[in-house]
C-alpha cells in the first residue's frame, strides 16, 4: 500500500502558519470578549435548571402533578404556611400524585389501597422523616433501623404497652388531668369568663401527660412546663417540607436546641430510674417498666453465667441500654405522641361542645361505670368497658385524623402500581384522609357520628382504619393512645362544663405537623 509522503503540517509551513495563526488569534479574541463571569454563571444556572426540570419530568412519569417545577425549590414557599385545602386538592387529584421540593422528589399515595400498599411494603420502602430529623433525633436512633434490626428492637418495647403496664401508668396521667382541668377553669376566670384560644393549652396538657407517662416523677413540674413550651420548636423543625440544613436562628436551629435539651433531661431521668428500680421501686412509668425489664434480664444472664438456677427465662431477653440510648428512645415516644394526641384532644373538646347530646351520653356512661361516684379514679376495667365513650373517641380519630401523612423512602425502585414505579431515593407518602372518609366504608363520612361504631359496621372496616397505620411499622402505642383519650374526655365530662364560641375561623383546619381546629373555649367546674 502506497504511503502519501507529500502531506505537510500547516505548522511546518511558516508562511501558511503565520496567516492561519493570525486568523485564529482574531477569532479567539472576539470569542473571549463575549465571555465573562456572568455569562458563565448564567449558562451553568440554565443547565442546572434544565437538568432539574428533566429529572422532575422523568420521575413524574404518568402520575398527577404540576407539568413543570419551580426551579430547584418547587412549592417550598407553600409549606411556610401550609393550607389543608391544598393538601386535600392534591389527595383528590389522583391515586398517585407528586411534587418536588429542593432535591427531594415526593410521591403521594392517596387512596386506601395505595396507602396500604406503601405501608405493607418493607422490602421497597422504609419510614423516613425530613433531612434534619437525624440531627434532632440522632442518627443512631432506633427509628432509623430497618429490617430485622427494627423488628427485634420493637419486640423489646412491646412489653411497655401491655395491659398490666398501661394500668401502672394511669395514676400519673390522672394526676396531670387534675392539675390542668383546674388550670383551664382558672384561665377562663382570669379572662372574665370569656372564651380564649385553647390549642396551645391543650398541647401543653398532652405534653405533660406524655412526660408523666414516659418518665414519671423523675422530672419536676418546672421542667415539664419548659419542655412543653419548647417542643413547639421541634415540631416546627420537623415539618414535612423544611429547609434541609441548620442555619442559626431558623426553625431547624431552634428545633435542634430544644431537642438537645429534651435528650439531656431524659438522660438524667434514666440515671435516676436505674437507681430506683435497682432498689426495688414500683413501676410508675414507661421508663421504669423498661429499665426493670433490662435489670431482670441482666440478673438472669449473670445467674446463667455463674451456673446458678436462673429460673424462668424472660419472654424477651434484652440488653442493658445506656442512659443516652434510653433517652433517644423515650424521645421518639414523645415525637410520635405529642402532636397526634394534642390534635385529638383539641378536636375532642371542640366537637363535644358542638354536640351536647353526645357529651351527655358520655357523662351518663362514665358516671355509671364509676357507680355514681364521679371522683372514682381511672382503672383499665373502667376504661375498657365504656363502649360509647370509645365510639366518641374513635369517631374523632376518623373524622379528624391526627396523622394525615406518613413519610417513607424508596430503598429501591418501587413498582407501586401497574404503570408507575417510584424512583429509588424518592419520598413516598401514604395519606390516611381518603381512606377514613370513604363513603363506602363510612356512610356520610363528613358527618361526625359516633353511633356508626355502635349500631353501624364501622368496626368491620379494618382496611380503612389507618389512624395508627398498618404493617410492620404500625403504632406501638395505639392502645395507650385510645385509653388515654377515653379517660381524658370521660373525666372532663364529669368535672367540667365547657362551651365553644364559634368564630368565622372556627371550622378552619390549621395544619401544623398534624391538623387542629381554630378553637375558642370557656371552662367552668360542674357543681
Amino acid at each position: 500500500m502506497a504511503v502519501n509522503g507529500s502531506f505537510a503540517s500547516p505548522l511546518a509551513d511558516a508562511q501558511m502558519s503565520a496567516a492561519q495563526l493570525s486568523t485564529f488569534d482574531t477569532l479567539a479574541s472576539k470569542a473571549m470578549e463575549g465571555i465573562n463571569g456572568w455569562s458563565v454563571a448564567i449558562s451553568v444556572f440554565l443547565l442546572l435548571v434544565l437538568y432539574d426540570q428533566l429529572s422532575y419530568i422523568i420521575n413524574k412519569g404518568s402520575i398527577e402533578g404540576p407539568s413543570f417545577k419551580l426551579p430547584f425549590m418547587g412549592p417550598f414557599l407553600d409549606s411556610m404556611n401550609p393550607k389543608f385545602e391544598l393538601y386535600y386538592a392534591k389527595w383528590t387529584s389522583g391515586p398517585l400524585s407528586c411534587v418536588s421540593v429542593f432535591h427531594k422528589f415526593v410521591v403521594i399515595a392517596s387512596t386506601r389501597d395505595m396507602a396500604r400498599k406503601v405501608l405493607n411494603s418493607p422490602t421497597f420502602v422504609k419510614p423516613c422523616v425530613v433531612d434534619v430529623a437525624r440531627k434532632l433525633l440522632r442518627p443512631t436512633n432506633w427509628v432509623f433501623l430497618d429490617g430485622r434490626e427494627h423488628v427485634d428492637y420493637r419486640k423489646g418495647l412491646n412489653g411497655l404497652f401491655t395491659r398490666q403496664a398501661l394500668e401502672a401508668y394511669l395514676p400519673g396521667q390522672e394526676e396531670v388531668y387534675d392539675k390542668y382541668f383546674e388550670k383551664f377553669v382558672q384561665l377562663t376566670k382570669e379572662n372574665g369568663g370569656q372564651p380564649i384560644p385553647f390549642m396551645t393549652h391543650f398541647r401543653e396538657l398532652m405534653c405533660a401527660v406524655s412526660l408523666r407517662t414516659f418518665v414519671g416523677h423523675y422530672m419536676d413540674d418546672d421542667m415539664v412546663k419548659k419542655i412543653a413550651d419548647n417542643y413547639y420548636h421541634v415540631t416546627a423543625a420537623l415539618e414535612l417540607v423544611n429547609f434541609p440544613i441548620i442555619i442559626p436562628y431558623t426553625r431547624t436551629w431552634r428545633g435542634k436546641k430544644a431537642a438537645d435539651m429534651v435528650l439531656e433531661e431524659f438522660g438524667k431521668c434514666a440515671a435516676k430510674a436505674k437507681v430506683r428500680m435497682a432498689a426495688g421501686g414500683d413501676v410508675e412509668c414507661i421508663m421504669d417498666s423498661w429499665i426493670k425489664a433490662m435489670q431482670t434480664c441482666e440478673e438472669y444472664r449473670q445467674k446463667v453465667a455463674r451456673g446458678e438456677d436462673a429460673g424462668e427465662k424472660p419472654a424477651m431477653l434484652i440488653r442493658m441500654f445506656s442512659d443516652y440510648e434510653i433517652s433517644m428512645t423515650i424521645f421518639t415516644f414523645l415525637f410520635a405522641s405529642q402532636d397526634a394526641t394534642s390534635s385529638a384532644c383539641t378536636w375532642l373538646f371542640q366537637i363535644a361542645a358542638q354536640h351536647p347530646d353526645v357529651l351527655d351520653r358520655v357523662r351518663e356512661e362514665n358516671l355509671a361505670r364509676r357507680d355514681g361516684d364521679r371522683t372514682a379514679r381511672f382503672t383499665m376495667d373502667r376504661l375498657e368497658n365504656m363502649p360509647y365513650t370509645r365510639a366518641v373517641v374513635k369517631e374523632v380519630l376518623r373524622y379528624r385524623p391526627p396523622v394525615i401523612m406518613v413519610p417513607y423512602m424508596a430503598k429501591k425502585p418501587f413498582p407501586i402500581s401497574d404503570d408507575y414505579t417510584a424512583p429509588k431515593g424518592s419520598m413516598v407518602i401514604p395519606t390516611t384522609w381518603l381512606a377514613l372518609h370513604d363513603p363506602e366504608a363510612y356512610p356520610h363520612p363528613d358527618t361526625y357520628d359516633p353511633e356508626r361504631w355502635i349500631s353501624g359496621d364501622a368496626e368491620a372496616q379494618g382496611k380503612n382504619w389507618l389512624v395508627f397505620g398498618t404493617g410492620p411499622h404500625y403504632c406501638l402505642g395505639q392502645t395507650y393512645a385510645l385509653m388515654n383519650l377515653i379517660g381524658m374526655i370521660g373525666k372532663a365530662s364529669l368535672e367540667l362544663d365547657w362551651t365553644h364560641h364559634p368564630t368565622p375561623r372556627s371550622e378552619e383546619i390549621k395544619v401544623f405537623a398534624t391538623i387542629f381546629p381554630m378553637v375558642s373555649l370557656a371552662f367552668r367546674c360542674r357543681s
